[in-house]
């Protein structure tokens, strides 16, 4: 007698399903626990960059002030509204018929929401201020505020990231954060194994309980949207470190996301069936 086949026996069965969507691209971006938002009205923001302290001088009595003259100087900067949107549109037979194991809408929406959270944390290293986009922190850090390494570029040293650390005056010197491509976090970790002893297990924990590691009891944050193929003199694999500081509610230092004032963070709308589909 001739046993049923293996490929007969699967038309009787049915694949074991997973209810859920099984997210095989992750990408964790805990910097959002920290980054404050500021809700505006209007146009555009426009703020003044300060440039040039207002100089001071020692003076004995009754001297004649002369080197404690020059005004502070500004550059104003306009940052112009935008919208980061996803348009989600599933079929009407599909969601009713299809949504026993996954609602198919609630799937589409928030696979839009991830995409955005993604679309807005690469802007913010790589955004350009043009065709709608944000500006982001590799154009708006001024030149005077960059260190590089060596001529052809230079392997991650724990010297590099002290020079640069001094670099961040805007809080008198406190660093809020540190942002680094996976590939330098993990050049960091082989500086810290390298030194025999020292604690790789060294981290901070965030407001929602994720920990991220520290240097100098500073948060490193991983975004790999900074570019690993950035040209230094003949090499053309080098990276960039973000450094500085966050926006403390008085709009007066460090960076903030702009969000408006009547509709904050990520919205969904529903958009209702289409008359022609």
């Amino acid at each position: 007698m001739a046993s049923v086949t293996l490929a007969e026996s699967a038309k009787l069965s049915q694949d074991m399903l997973v209810a859920g969507v099984i997210e095989n691209i992750i990408t964790v971006n805990p910097f959002y626990d920290i980054l404050p938002f500021q809700s505006i009205d209007g146009n555009s923001l426009a703020y003044n960059r300060e440039n040039v302290l207002g100089t001071s001088e020692w003076t004995g009595v009754g001297s004649t002030i002369s080197a404690g003259k020059a005004a502070a100087t500004f550059t104003q900067v306009t940052t112009s509204l935008t919208t980061l949107v996803g348009d989600a549109e599933v079929n009407g037979l599909i969601q009713a018929t299809r949504s026993n194991i996954t609602d198919q809408k609630a799937a589409q929406v928030a696979s839009k929401a991830k995409s955005i959270g993604r679309a807005f944390q690469d802007k913010m290293i790589n955004g350009t201020g043009t065709s709608n986009q944000i500006k982001g922190l590799l154009s708006l850090v001024a030149a005077g505020q960059t260190k590089s390494g060596a001529t052809n570029g230079s392997d991650l040293s724990y010297d590099l990231l002290d020079e640069t650390i001094d670099l961040v005056t805007d809080k008198d010197g406190q660093v809020d954060y540190m942002m680094m491509n996976a590939r330098t976090i993990r050049s960091y970790y082989a500086l810290l194994r390298a030194l025999g002893g020292a604690g790789i297990g060294e981290v901070i924990e965030l407001p929602s309980g994720a920990t991220v590691p520290t240097y100098r009891g500073i948060p490193i944050f991983r975004n790999d949207y900074i570019p690993i193929g950035q040209t230094q003199g003949t090499s053309t694999a080098c990276t960039s470190i973000m450094m500085g500081t966050l926006d403390d509610g008085s709009m007066s230092h460090g960076i903030a996301g702009l969000t408006a004032s009547g509709s904050a963070g990520v919205s969904v709308e529903e958009l209702g069936a289409s008359e022609t589909k």
